[in-house]
């Protein structure tokens, strides 16, 4: 990892330590990872809905509009890690069939499955208008930023 990702995810351990909510949580990790890193243009948490276990709401999320405040688990590039439970990277959204398209402006899109006692509870999902703005890096890093999520999840 990087020296920005490895100052960033002990920012996040810090701040888990006190924050209030799950929520609060996820807001900070928006903010600092859309402020920080130059091609995260659009930085979210989808979270399980609790009245239907199917369907995605959206939660915290910082930059432009979002048209998708409700995903069906069957739609689009997160449904599709949620129905894998693997992190999906597209490096250009414009050649892959299972994109749901929300902004011409997108042009990489990196969704991460968030698991809380085997069950989905929500997912961290950043955009870009970069295409291939994601490498093993990236991916490796926003991992990690979920697995702080999971375990503040799971404590709480």
């Amino acid at each position: 990892m990087t020296p920005i990702h490895e100052e960033l995810l002990r920012e996040f351990q810090e701040f888990a330590g006190s924050a209030k909510s799950a929520e609060a949580l996820m807001e900070h990790i928006c903010h600092a990872l859309h402020e920080r890193m130059t091609r995260y243009n659009w930085v979210g948490f989808y979270l399980v809905d609790p009245a239907d276990d199917n369907v995605l709401l959206v939660g915290p999320f910082v930059g432009s509009f979002t048209p998708h405040a409700r995903i069906p688990l069957s739609t689009g590039l997160c449904g599709t890690a949620a129905r894998t439970g693997e992190t999906v990277v597209v490096d250009d959204v414009s050649k892959d069939p299972r994109y749901l398209a929300g902004s011409p402006l997108v042009k990489c899109e990196m969704v991460v499955p968030i698991f809380v006692k085997k069950k989905l509870a929500a997912e961290l999902d950043i955009e870009s208008y970069f295409t291939g703005a994601f490498t093993q890096q990236e991916r490796e890093f926003v991992e990690a930023c979920a697995v702080m999520v999971q375990r503040y999840m799971e404590k709480h």
